[in-house]
């Protein structure tokens, strides 16, 4: 008997293709059929690759040419496995909050070097030039935001938004704030794999109510590690500020801070450098500096690396005992340090205007993880 091949495609469209739901003819899976005499060779692909799948399929066309078409046929079925390849990606997924015009990310290279400190003051002083700001403590592991802002023993409540209940962010001076501090106990240390710290940075950036703001400053954790990739993946970052002190450990880790949001793959516009702890004048000589830990080492660094320098903030006591009984040092009226953090937010402002006004939107960055190796992309 001669076979023909319309007669072994019909059959076949009796059997389904393995994870298709439909005929393996219609799906595609069946790739080329040739007859000869009475033999037929079946090419097929199927997207399962398990040996229990393959064996089935082949079962099932022998069976069914030998039931539909003839009983005596030979028969070769080449089954092929078709994988889709699927990197895993994280589970922040990037997009703009429409409400938000400008996200801020502070960060440093190393801690210990007032990052959070230099964030809370930007805010209020920014809440003060009359600006609607907003507060993200990211740093998961050492959430300081909520003692600087006197409001460690207050808790976001749930409100109704368009039908979705949302976190209200806690506010305090005209700053509305969220941190994973307002969730866990004072003693309780957060101790979390990347993708856990990602979930909860997730909600707190999405399921709150943030409103319109003109600022949303983030407090980035020290170094350069998974939060920021996170943060990056989630968000489009308008631009970032690197907090550094002048000696010269601290300026090798903020170089590598910098280093961070300029990658190709990352491209977040550095808005430019703070030194913080730049001198120490005593109340009794009030003109005199002493630069203990180096003079102008971040002034220098942002030479050397082409971004604007932002301003230094000196060593006073008043900063430490502000931040520590959660009152902002810029709040103090007519002091040196409120014109210090005045100086360092005119510039902030203005190298956003001009990076508004020079370069388009930021895109959040996609990170995938293939063959055990990260790759950083631009959406």
């Amino acid at each position: 008997m001669k076979l023909n091949k319309q007669d072994i495609l019909n059959a076949l469209k009796s059997i389904t293709a393995p994870g298709e739901g439909e005929n393996m003819v219609d799906s595609g899976a069946v790739t080329n059929v040739v007859t000869f005499a009475d033999e037929v060779i079946v090419d097929i692909t199927i997207k399962n690759p398990s040996l229990q799948a393959k064996k089935k399929t082949e079962v099932e066309i022998l069976q069914t040419i030998h039931r539909e078409v003839y009983e005596k046929a030979k028969i070769k079925v080449n089954v092929k496995v078709d994988v889709p390849t699927k990197p895993a990606v994280n589970e922040i997924k990037g997009k703009p909050i429409p409400s938000i015009q400008n996200i801020i990310a502070v960060a440093s290279g190393k801690g210990g070097v007032g990052k959070s400190t230099v964030t809370a003051n930007l805010a209020v002083t920014l809440a003060k030039m009359g600006f609607k700001v907003g507060v993200l403590d990211a740093d998961i592991y050492g959430p300081s935001i909520p003692i600087m802002f006197d409001v460690a023993s207050e808790r976001p409540l749930s409100v109704n938004v368009d039908g979705k209940s949302k976190m209200r962010p806690v506010e305090n001076y005209g700053v509305k704030i969220l941190s994973i501090g307002f969730f866990t106990k004072p003693d309780q240390a957060v101790i979390w794999r990347g993708p856990m710290a990602s979930k909860a940075l997730n909600q707190m950036i999405f399921d709150a109510a943030w409103g319109e703001l003109d600022f949303l400053l983030l407090d980035l954790p020290p170094g350069t590690g998974d939060i920021h990739l996170s943060i990056m993946q989630a968000l489009p970052i308008t631009g970032a500020v690197v907090v550094s002190t002048p000696q010269n450990v601290a300026l090798a880790d903020a170089k590598k801070g910098v280093a961070m949001f300029q990658q190709d793959s990352i491209n977040v516009p550095v808005l430019g450098i703070v030194e913080n702890m730049a001198y120490f004048s005593p109340d009794e000589l009030p003109e005199n500096k002493y630069y203990i830990f180096g003079k102008e080492g971040a002034k220098n660094l942002a030479e050397d690396l082409k971004v604007p320098f932002l301003g230094e903030v000196p060593i006073v006591q008043s900063i430490r005992e502000a931040g520590d009984v959660g009152r902002p040092a810029a709040l103090q009226t007519a002091t040196p340090i409120e014109e210090a953090f005045e100086e360092i937010t005119r510039e902030v402002v203005k190298q956003v205007v001009n990076r508004n006004e020079a370069l388009p939107a930021t895109e959040a960055i996609k990170i995938t993880t293939m063959a055990g190796c990260s790759a950083v992309n631009k959406k």
